[in-house]
């Protein structure tokens, strides 16, 4: 089976353009196509802004391509965390961002025409193996207190799934990803707005104009930027401090139409396990004839970025556990994994970007939430760039410190100055003789660190093991086939191309 081949690449194609081949002028410049750098286009040019979007590699081929889509106001981190770090008033501005969200989208879709199976459903949390049922009170209260519509049930209403005590959040909602940014896509165009793919931004200038960079020498010159890239590339410490990478997994089981509810379900364990159905239908999934199936969706296992080795037995765990609480999931059809950028309060960074000129502004931190998060940015940046106020900028500022978020901001700078100790171990094998094809290891030589590809041929292809960014020693995921970096996220292909930021270039070439 691939390895990260998610069902959103699998029922969809990948969409380029033609790269920019000139310099070129737009009231704003948008660097990546996902669904924060989508939205904030599409919105900007229903308002008459011309608009370019630029992308290393295609339509939604970063996280977006990876997410399980949940499309939810109930937090990741819990409204009774949300509520400590953020207060009442804090708590209500993101249960509304995101229930707005999610209504944004079905507008989206609706105005537009989208054919990427949106529909509202309900959500249940409940709970996991070492959790009380006075767990689910506290977070019921909390989540009363943010304005969210939720009552507390002695077992969800649904077929397939026994949940035991639980919480229903309502008018939850999901979709397809990819058909929803490649429908907005096109509706973006029409509006006179240009993506280019195939381009890589390499810096970007803020001032008036701002100017964007691309690794072709290119440059586009915009009243304002807006970077969302996942995580940003042209922010070296600052934003960086305020969040981690966790590498997180998903199956895709193949279920009998009808078998399981549609629903959006959560635990509380943590990490935490999502699930939720797709229905798409045999033909394609590869059959003959157009026959409705469901897949189960399940997310889990989530680890500090390039901090764990054991991809094979997460996916494992992952499947066992989904089995065991959804008897009706057969065979697995999908595996993928993806990394999400988890903020220390629990809320996106949303606006200008720190220490920077007025007119650049960056969107990251999902915490899970990437869909919605996104969504968010469109809205927020809109009215931000045409000078707009809006009740959640304060909420979702990039400069925001929150003094009850410290001890995780402690615990998570803590790990990654840990992780230059990897400076002074052995490499993960002696000899390249060692490497399996089809891997990758980093390995001592000549007292460099080398991160080593063995391609299926058996071809050898090596690059600086140091993360260009601020120095730390990647690691092999043999999940995805890619080198990540365990301090700040940054994400290389097995030939050492960065794909994921915040390193500002590719991993160096060693002879």
């Amino acid at each position: 089976m691939p390895r990260s081949h998610s069902l959103w690449h699998h029922t969809t194609n990948a969409v380029t353009t033609a790269p920019l081949r000139k310099h070129a002028r737009a009231d704003v410049c948008v660097i990546g196509a996902g669904i924060a750098g989508l939205t904030t286009a599409y919105q900007l040019a229903r308002e008459g802004r011309s608009v370019i979007v630029i992308d290393a590699v295609a339509i939604g081929a970063g996280q977006t391509s990876v997410t399980t889509a949940h499309l939810s106001n109930q937090i990741d981190d819990s409204y009774e965390e949300i509520l400590r770090l953020h207060g009442p008033d804090g708590a209500r501005l993101a249960c509304d961002s995101h229930r707005a969200a999610i209504d944004r989208i079905q507008a989206i879709c609706e105005l537009e025409n989208l054919t990427c199976a949106f529909e509202r459903i309900d959500g249940y949390l409940f709970l996991g193996k070492r959790a009380k049922e006075k767990d689910l009170d506290r977070e019921l209260e909390a989540a009363r207190a943010a304005g969210v519509e939720v009552d507390k049930l002695p077992a969800a209403p649904v077929q397939g799934f026994q949940s035991g005590p639980c919480l229903r959040f309502r008018q939850q909602g999901q979709f397809h990803p990819m058909k929803y940014l490649q429908g907005m896509a096109n509706a973006l165009q029409r509006l006179g707005g240009q993506i280019y793919t195939g381009t890589k931004a390499v810096t970007v200038e803020g001032g008036q104009p701002a100017i964007v960079r691309t690794a072709d020498h290119i440059a586009v010159e915009a009243a304002a930027a807006v970077i969302a890239t996942n995580s940003p590339f042209n922010d070296l410490v600052t934003i960086h401090t305020k969040q981690a990478p966790y590498h997180t997994y998903a199956l895709g089981l193949r279920v009998p139409p009808g078998a399981i509810t549609h629903a959006l379900y959560w635990d509380t364990e943590d990490p935490y396990h999502y699930v939720r159905l797709q229905r798409t239908t045999n033909r394609e999934l590869g059959g003959d004839n157009d026959d409705p199936v469901d897949i189960l969706i399940a997310g889990g296992e989530d680890h500090k970025a390039g901090q764990a080795k054991d991809a094979d037995e997460r996916f494992q765990r992952l499947a066992t556990w989904t089995r065991e609480r959804f008897p009706a999931a057969r065979e697995e059809e999908f595996r993928w994994s993806g990394q999400v950028m988890e903020t220390v309060d629990g809320l996106g960074f949303i606006g200008r970007n720190p220490l920077d000129a007025g007119n650049v502004y960056v969107a990251t931190g999902d915490s899970g939430m990437g869909m919605t998060h996104g969504t968010i940015a469109g809205i927020l940046l809109t009215d931000l760039i045409l000078g707009r106020s809006n009740p959640w900028t304060d909420l979702y500022d990039p400069s925001r410190v929150r003094s009850g978020a410290a001890v995780e901001w402690v615990k998570e700078n803590l790990n990654v100055a840990l992780q230059y100790a990897s400076w002074l171990t052995p490499g993960e094998v002696s000899s390249i003789d060692q490497i399996a094809p089809n891997t990758g290891a980093v390995i001592v030589d000549h007292g460099r660190k080398v991160a080593v590809f063995k391609d299926e041929r058996g071809e050898i292809h090596k690059r600086s093991a140091v993360c260009p960014h601020l120095g730390c020693i990647v690691a092999w995921n043999s999940a995805a086939s890619s080198w990540d970096c365990p301090c700040h996220g940054s994400r290389f292909d097995k030939f050492g191309a960065m794909f994921n930021g915040p390193s500002p270039r590719d991993l160096e070439r060693v002879t």
